[in-house]
């Protein structure tokens, strides 16, 4: 199986590594994609320039086995769906399973995405949460709380073997943090040494990202 992640990556923290890499040791993962995207469909623009994004998220990333960024939706007009990422990725590895992996947080908005619910016939879907957290069914929009009564796995080992459409939810290491407070940080000449790897803090200070 194959993990996917995306985001804006502006810039990448341990808020973003520390989670997916607890997924991928958990679930065994062969390999995990990060796929940085172009123009986000539900936030801001990015700040930091493309190939910036890029330095950071190689800094961040190269050191690990089996981690890679796919580059496709940065070489894709327009807005980036994740639909369109998951089918041009079945397209490419014909054969191999995906999972897509996401925060909580994300997905209580997973039904406002652009054809959200064709990603379950395309990936499955691993849920990060933070530990203790108890998710109560209820308190998704309905027609969310109705895919996950008919798709939802609990057992890592069940979930392996879905070929796509299984959700699962998984406790993961979480860090207090999102890019925003790192970008105000660094506005405000305040340490991030805490919040990214000491390769992507390098990058920050020698391009001078965000500092303006």
């Amino acid at each position: 199986m194959i993990g996917i992640f995306g985001g804006t990556f502006d810039p990448v923290h341990y808020g973003h590594i520390k989670p997916v890499l607890d997924v991928k040791q958990s679930l065994g993962l062969e390999e995990l994609r990060f796929i940085p995207c172009s123009v986000p469909a539900h936030r801001a623009a990015p700040v930091a320039t493309v190939a910036q994004r890029l330095a950071m998220l190689h800094a961040a990333i190269d050191e690990y086995e089996n981690c890679i960024i796919d580059e496709r939706e940065l070489n894709r007009q327009g807005v980036s769906y994740m639909v369109d990422t998951l089918q041009s990725l079945q397209y490419d590895l014909s054969g191999k399973v995906f999972c897509l992996i996401i925060g909580m947080d994300a997905f209580f908005g997973l039904n406002q995405w652009y054809q959200w619910q064709r990603i379950f016939s395309l990936a499955n879907c691993v849920v990060t949460y933070r530990p203790g957290f108890e998710l109560n069914l209820a308190q998704l929009p309905a027609d969310l709380c109705s895919e996950v009564k008919q798709r939802q796995i609990d057992s890592i080992k069940a979930f392996a073997g879905q070929q796509q459409g299984a959700i699962f939810f998984m406790p993961v290491t979480q860090i207090d943090i999102s890019a925003t407070d790192i970008r105000q940080r660094i506005k405000n000449k305040q340490s991030i040494e805490e919040f990214v790897p000491p390769a992507v803090n390098n990058v920050i200070q020698q391009q001078k990202i965000y500092a303006g």
